[in-house]
């Protein structure tokens, strides 16, 4: 049950974003900012706790999260918060117009990242969904609720799956020499 439950909430936090914004394609320059900005950001980390404890807790784990805009879902949960005027002033000293574009670019350049990520790796991941799937329906531990909603989160995450393979191929390009770098920062970086 936990590597079902572990590779259900892997493929949904590595299935991301269907496109959100703007014909134009992102380019290195507007790759390279978003990820400057989210360096940038680390340092505001203290003003994001404390943004996270202020904020209600609503997810019970029941549903999926809605990772097609995470970015610029965020940047509307700041708003009125301190953090967000401090977070603005990183934005625009990298050239973004406001947070609202900032948000919208993040989406974009996650979701060419999981799209370029899930291109290497489809078949297992197709192979290793179907396992989980099959672990989550044989289990005789879990009871039919149980079931149902981790059967939820799986469709969700194929859904998401779905949706990051719908990146254009040029924001995939803009993304693909950034890669380890996007890696790096995430991985540091708990804010988002």
């Amino acid at each position: 049950m936990k590597r079902a439950l572990s590779l259900c909430l892997a493929f949904t936090l590595s299935a991301l974003f269907p496109l959100v914004a703007a014909a134009e394609s992102l380019t290195d320059e507007n790759v390279r900012a978003f990820i400057n900005t989210l360096k940038d950001a680390e340092t505001l980390e203290d003003d994001f706790d404390k943004l996270n404890q202020e904020l209600p807790d609503v997810d019970d784990g029941s549903e999926m999260p809605d990772f097609s805009s995470i970015f610029s879902d965020s940047v509307a949960k700041m708003r009125g918060h301190e953090a967000y005027d401090r977070m603005e002033e990183i934005v625009e000293d990298h050239g973004f117009d406001s947070m609202e574009q900032w948000g919208a670019t993040g989406d974009r350049v996650f979701q060419a990242w999981m799209a370029v990520e899930m291109e290497a790796q489809h078949p297992e991941m197709a192979r290793e969904m179907a396992a989980a799937m099959d672990q989550i329906n044989n289990n005789p531990n879990l009871s039919e609720a149980q079931k149902e909603q981790m059967r939820t989160m799986m469709g969700g995450a194929t859904a998401a799956m779905e949706n990051a393979r719908n990146a254009p191929e040029a924001d995939k390009e803009a993304v693909r020499p950034h890669m380890d770098e996007l890696r790096t920062v995430t991985e540091s970086d708990s804010s988002y």
